[in-house]
């Protein structure tokens, strides 16, 4: 038996994660006792676990889905790129080096010694293992290094499934392509297909279909229908543009606006997540002073690089407007990096090595570049509620006056803190907006029944409902069960 199956994609955003959840909560509903695994994850989206080990937000998404506890060994290596050719490489849950595409080369050996014993540990405690791919298998001038897709395959002979976005176009040579650019070895482990973001009538699909199946000798077990409004942990900011905008009437006479900054390198987008959910608040992402001018809130996000990004929110006029906004007492929240710009001064001979510079001087701290990186989940009060979050950062700042909020402070209408989540926590997210609307004399009302737990648990069901009906379930189970088949056909690339 195998127990498990790698889910491929024809290329970055093709689905992956979110049919990978879907897989794992179909088998919970099963039965099965199922585990997620990603063993290299490219994202600055990400969370912390019980035991304070840092793993992409996807998979520990992936772990809701399959109703069991995110663990590090779910996610052996992250890759959080800190600018266009250098990327911090986590192992396990703690960051071990900063590498160039070059030097990464070099870490290899270790960092797939930790991927395949990771991989036993959840084949010994799960019935399942559903593994996601990385980009995809079709990068062969990446195969000598690749740890995430065939390479895993090969390494414990597991089958595999390559997912196409036909929103994108030519799905079709997509999966014949990525098929047919893999060595016959890799190739026998490709054992199907899956159309996805399907909009219309599948009986137009059918021609294609059954050309792509006699071309390869594989089956396409299913065609997944695109879900509007369906928004869960995205690794990365790659398809930030299409965060489905609120559709939710407000409860109260009027909306809230809420503008968040879209910094170059910013990460753990999912913090707004919470307040998309909320009716009647409407999120935008900006990277214009004129977009934030109409806000009822701004928010700095957390980034990878606080120092650049500092840098690039001057070139944009962004630093002199949210200057302007917190002198009118406009509402202004900075959360982790977004918190340590909002800083007297920043001193960073770590993450970008400048020094000594000047932060916005809208909070009363100093923020000080640590190398050993804090992870945690820390747990709090404010404005009366019990808040829950997480923190994952090199930079600490020190409060030296205002008011506290949680582990940061508050300075008039400008607050910040290092925690992630927190928007998470029903309670304290209406007590928020309150303050905002209040402050921005707005008639707005929170929602008194939203919990984005809820939601997340719905939507993680509808990924589910979409495997158990669009997908050939038996045909997986049959791959889950069996391994790869036998007597797969091997394409041949024509150069020239």
């Amino acid at each position: 038996m195998s127990g498990a199956l790698l889910v491929a994609g024809t290329n970055s955003d093709a689905g992956k994660s979110v049919l990978t959840a879907g897989i794992c909560r179909w088998l919970a509903r099963q039965g099965y006792k199922v585990a997620p695994f990603k063993a290299q994850n490219m994202s600055l989206n990400s969370m912390v676990t019980a035991d304070g080990a840092e793993i992409g937000r996807a998979q520990a998404m992936q772990a809701a889905a399959a109703r069991v506890e995110p663990e590090a060994v779910m996610n052996p290596v992250l890759l959080k790129p800190g600018d266009d050719s250098h990327s911090q490489v986590v192992l396990l849950g703690r960051p071990i080096a900063d590498v160039d595409a070059m030097s990464y080369r070099e870490l290899k050996p270790q960092l797939m010694r930790a991927i395949l014993e990771s991989y036993a540990e959840l084949r010994a405690r799960f019935d399942v293992v559903i593994c996601e791919g990385a980009g995809s298998p079709a990068e062969i001038n990446l195969r000598d290094r690749d740890v995430a897709n065939m390479g895993l395959a090969r390494a414990v002979d597991m089958p595999a499934i390559v997912v196409g976005d036909i929103d994108r176009g030519g799905v079709f040579a997509s999966m014949f392509g990525t098929l047919a650019v893999l060595s016959p070895e890799d190739q026998a482990l490709i054992a199907g297909f899956v159309v996805n973001k399907f909009r219309g009538d599948h009986k137009l699909l059918a021609p294609g279909i059954e050309m792509l199946t006699a071309l390869t000798g594989r089956p396409t077990l299913g065609v997944v229908p695109w879900l509007p409004g369906l928004w869960l942990d995205v690794e990365d900011s790659l398809d930030l543009e299409s965060r489905p905008p609120s559709t939710l009437e407000p409860i109260g006479a009027e909306t809230l606006r809420v503008a968040v900054v879209r910094l170059p390198r910013l990460s753990n987008v999912t913090d707004i997540d919470a307040l998309s959910a909320e009716p009647g608040v409407v999120v935008r992402l900006v990277t214009r002073p004129d977009e934030i001018a109409d806000s009822d809130l701004v928010v700095l996000p957390g980034t990878r690089a606080t120092v650049a990004d500092l840098g690039w929110l001057r070139s944009t006029g962004l630093a002199a407007a949210i200057d302007r906004r917190a002198s009118s007492g406009g509402q202004t929240l900075g959360i982790c990096g977004g918190y340590q710009m909002l800083a007297q001064t920043i001193q960073d001979d770590v993450e970008s090595r400048a020094g000594t510079i000047a932060g916005l001087g809208l909070l009363p701290t100093h923020v000080t570049f640590a190398r050993q990186k804090v992870l945690g989940r820390p747990h709090g009060t404010a404005l009366g509620e019990r808040v829950v979050g997480y923190e994952i950062h090199h930079g600490v700042a020190s409060v030296g006056g205002g008011e506290p909020f949680l582990d940061g402070c508050r300075a008039g209408s400008v607050w910040g803190t290092a925690w992630h989540g927190v928007f998470e926590n029903d309670a304290f997210r209406r007590a928020y907006l309150r303050v905002v609307a209040d402050a921005a004399g707005r008639r707005f009302v929170p929602a008194a029944d939203t919990s984005f737990g809820a939601l997340r648990e719905r939507r993680l069901d509808a990924l589910g409902d979409l495997v158990a009906e669009h997908l050939d379930t038996d045909a997986l189970l049959r791959l889950i069960h069996d391994g790869p088949p036998s007597g797969l056909p091997t394409l041949r690339a024509t150069l020239g």
